[in-house]
């Protein structure tokens, strides 16, 4: 199996950057929210799009994130919804997480979740610089040294192949010296 390694972006902690409307210093540590009767811990944070990461001490499994997601998502301190990750560190370079992700729900992995977990993870003090997170789909590996850029990597497989039904697929308008 093929592994890539990616650059994932410089993590951005300044709420109105997340953005998640409270006032105050960044980084967003351990704000308090209660929904569907679960009382959540958020850290905040964009990885140009926006993450709010809740850690859990039992297994992720357990958490009920079909009922909780939707709401965190669209709850009114995230003007531009929320992806939303619920994470169990197991030890300094190991984790576990479940990511509701905006517009899509549960996902099997999620690139931008995992590296926003680790990062979590990171801000207090649970996580190294090079984490697994096992997510229902596999396993990534995020590397942040705690600044610049964070970097993940993870196999690469053939996920599914199509055709494009109606003949041949649309075309956009290419520019001049290259395409769109």
């Amino acid at each position: 199996m093929r592994r890539v390694r990616v650059g994932m972006g410089v993590p951005r902690f300044a709420p109105a950057e997340v953005p998640v409307a409270v006032e105050g210093p960044a980084p967003v540590l351990d704000l308090p929210l209660e929904v569907e009767g679960e009382r959540l811990l958020l850290t905040c944070l964009s990885l140009g799009n926006p993450h709010a990461v809740h850690f859990v001490e039992s297994p992720v499994q357990a958490f009920p994130l079909d009922t909780v997601g939707p709401t965190v998502e669209r709850h009114p301190l995230f003007p531009q919804r929320v992806n939303f990750g619920v994470a169990r560190v197991l030890d300094p370079g190991h984790m576990e997480l479940r990511v509701w992700e905006r517009g899509a729900g549960p996902t099997l992995a999620c690139g931008s979740g995992a590296t926003a977990a680790v990062v979590a993870a990171r801000l207090h003090g649970r996580a190294g610089d090079r984490v697994e997170v096992s997510l229902p789909g596999g396993t990534l590996t995020i590397e942040w040294d705690g600044e610049g850029e964070a970097y993940l990597s993870g196999p690469a497989e053939w996920a599914f192949e199509g055709s494009w039904l109606g003949g041949a697929a649309p075309r956009g308008r290419a520019r001049e010296g290259g395409s769109r």
